[in-house]
């Protein structure tokens, strides 16, 4: 039953006769935008409630601050995420994920499914 629902998924999406040059660009499209060692943990952050870039920066081992400003405004080009600012005193700013970037959140599940299935199969040998 998975392969037949896999197989209906790949036929709604994959073109026929298939173009790999499109499949490609495709990919590469989906890797520039969400590659990279940070973005997804990033997303991750801000989905698990941090807004602002302190909070971000914390939650998040081992990014720099010049990496996590670098890459925010990069998802922000991207419409990944929304940039607001506050007008208190002190201005402060706050991060949010978009409805766009919300529409990947299935990929990114299946993703952590199939990093911590690899994982186990590591550690089985």
């Amino acid at each position: 039953m998975e392969t037949e629902k896999r197989n209906q998924i790949a036929a709604e999406i994959l073109s026929n006769p298939r173009n790999q040059q499109e499949e490609i660009q495709a990919l590469q499209d989906t890797l520039y935008v969400l590659g990279g060692k940070w973005k997804l943990p990033i997303i991750n952050s801000i989905c698990n409630g941090n807004k602002r870039f302190r909070d971000i920066e914390r939650s998040i081992p081992g990014i720099t601050t010049r990496m996590l400003s670098k890459e925010l405004k990069e998802m922000t080009a991207n419409q990944l995420i929304k940039r607001t600012v506050i007008d208190d005193t002190p201005v402060s700013i706050e991060y949010t994920s978009t409805d766009y970037c919300r529409s990947f959140g299935d990929i990114i599940l299946e993703m952590i499914k199939w990093g911590k299935q690899h994982r186990q199969k590591l550690k089985e040998g």
